[in-house]
């Protein structure tokens, strides 16, 4: 059977799954209900010292987005960091790593960008025998007014300037929490490498407001008439958090850093997607507050079945084979053409491909043939867009099909090849020396 052993930055787990830091993570009880269920470690929820005290709102929190089933696909924010007393959590935080000595313990961290804070509290949690620190420059709401979280990681001379602090005054491994909130990610990255950061996690929760309640005219949640903008997390983010994970793992200048990934794993498949992108491990937060803890049993038998299915005896075997299949569209190969396929065995008739393609797209699929409604693909118009196989509601009743390379179905002639490598092509105003070579 596969070893889901994981060493990530010297921290050693039995598995790769991580509690990350949020409301599941807030306190001995928690955390303990969760080794008991299996998670490899936990990333302890952010603690603060110095500056206003923090106080959580007394009403609803969260704000959410549902698919036509109920099922939770994302979700909002508005809550801070820890409002615990820190001396209560530092001592449930030494507690509980003596009591699971082989289980992962990080603490997140989050004071104002002063020096001596950051000294103190790195000092403070050493003491007490975790494993590592995360350095929380991501939260989007509340602290950020307060000049920490992600008001910290969307400048690069700040990340790179409190980290340094972090590796001076301590020697746990320190692990930065990139925020998604910026332009490009590479550069939040780099600064923490150029800082010494041993591993960044991304990504943290993206700003946004989910909703508004039209009867109260305020966002969700409401907060006596007025709601804030708070962090979306959930299965609706995990695009947006692999795209950013494999920009750093693409990065020449981040090359090489380990990488915590983190945003919207709900399966054992989402794990190994991020995985193949470089992740050394995997963070969860909503997955377990939507399902609870137990779920991690279904990720750690799913891994384990395709692990030893697809020949991994470690995740090491298979971390990052997928990131160098990354690439910028002009180096995509324009000779590889598909067409759509329909299974008339699995079609119910529902006409859904036909109308999106007619409507929306290319008007590649019939919908009368010899006066009876039947629908197919019009090989001459397909242009392999796979719309169709999106909005089917059979799974692999439409299936895209392989052509012969070169050949374009619309008008059966060859793709001329030096078009169809643009990266080289002379009338390709930026082509990028490597592509060139």
């Amino acid at each position: 059977m596969a070893d889901l052993t994981s060493n990530f930055v010297g921290i050693k787990s039995p598995n790769p799954f991580w509690l990350a830091s949020a409301p599941p993570t807030d306190k001995a009880y928690n955390v303990e209900r969760a080794f008991e269920a299996g998670w490899g470690g936990v990333v302890w929820k952010t603690l603060g010292e110095a500056g206003p005290p923090v106080v959580n709102v007394n009403g609803p929190r969260y704000g959410a987005i549902w698919g036509a089933d109920r099922r939770l696909l994302g979700l909002n924010n508005i809550e801070l960091i820890t409002d615990r007393d820190l001396e209560i959590n530092l001592k449930e935080i030494t507690e509980v790593k003596k009591r699971w000595p082989d289980r992962a313990m990080v603490v997140s961290l989050m004071v104002p960008c002063e020096e001596e804070p950051w000294k103190q509290i790195i000092h403070r949690v050493a003491e007490t025998g975790a494993d590592g620190v995360e350095l929380n420059f991501g939260c989007p709401h509340g602290m950020s007014e307060r000049g920490m979280g992600a008001a910290v990681g969307q400048v690069p001379e700040y990340i790179q300037m409190v980290t340094e602090w972090c590796k001076t005054y301590g020697e746990l491994p320190v692990i930065v929490k990139l925020t998604p909130n910026v332009t490009d990610v590479r550069y939040p990255a780099r600064a923490a490498k150029a800082g010494g950061a041993d591993a960044v996690s991304l990504i943290n929760t993206i700003n946004s407001i989910v909703s508004i309640d039209l009867d109260k005219m305020a966002p969700e949640p409401t907060i006596d008439g007025k709601g804030s903008h708070g962090g979306y997390c959930g299965p609706a983010v995990k695009p947006i958090a692999l795209h950013m994970v494999a920009d750093i793992a693409r990065d020449q200048e981040t090359a090489g850093i380990p990488i915590s990934g983190i945003g919207g794993i709900t399966t054992w498949r989402d794990a190994a997607e991020y995985i193949a992108l470089g992740c050394g491990n995997v963070q969860v937060c909503t997955a377990a507050m939507t399902y609870g803890f137990k779920i991690v049993e279904e990720m750690i038998s799913g891994l384990e079945a395709w692990m030893d299915e697809q020949g991994h005896a470690t995740i090491e075997d298979f971390r990052g084979m997928a990131a160098p299949n990354v690439t910028d569209w002009q180096y995509l190969n324009l000779n590889y053409v598909t067409k759509a396929q329909i299974d008339q065995d699995k079609c119910i008739s529902c006409g859904r491909c036909h109308i999106a393609c007619e409507d929306t797209s290319h008007q590649a699929i019939t919908n009368i043939v010899d006066g009876k409604r039947h629908f197919e693909v019009i090989d001459e118009e397909c242009v392999g867009c796979n719309l169709c196989v999106n909005v089917c509601p059979v799974e692999d009743c439409i299936t895209m099909v392989e052509m012969a390379e070169g050949t374009d179905p619309r008008t059966k002639r060859e793709i001329d090849p030096d078009y169809a490598n643009w990266t080289t092509h002379p009338n390709n105003p930026s082509v990028m020396p490597e592509a060139a070579e």
